[in-house]
Parts: C-alpha cells; sequence; structure tokens
C-alpha cells in the first residue's frame, strides 16, 4: 500500500526515488518497472 503511494508520487513528480524510505526502495523500483518507468529510478 505505501508502496503504491510512493511510487504514484514518484510517477507524478511530487517525491524523487531518492527520497522513498529505504524499506519501501525494492517495492517502489518493481512498481515503476512494471509500469515501463523504470528512468525514473534515480538514486542520485
Amino acid at each position: 500500500m505505501m508502496a503504491m503511494f510512493f511510487a504514484q508520487r514518484v510517477i507524478l513528480g511530487k517525491t524523487q526515488y531518492k527520497d522513498v524510505p529505504a524499506k519501501l526502495k525494492a517495492q517502489v523500483a518493481e512498481i515503476l518497472t512494471d509500469s515501463g518507468l523504470e528512468e525514473l529510478i534515480i538514486e542520485d
């Protein structure tokens, strides 16, 4: 649930992937990848 929330925020440009809580990064990355948006997975 929270992973989907953060993934949506990354997609909308409200949050950067690097700012996603560490516990959720793997799940958020999976959601973004499944959505064809792996270019949003930026760590720096």
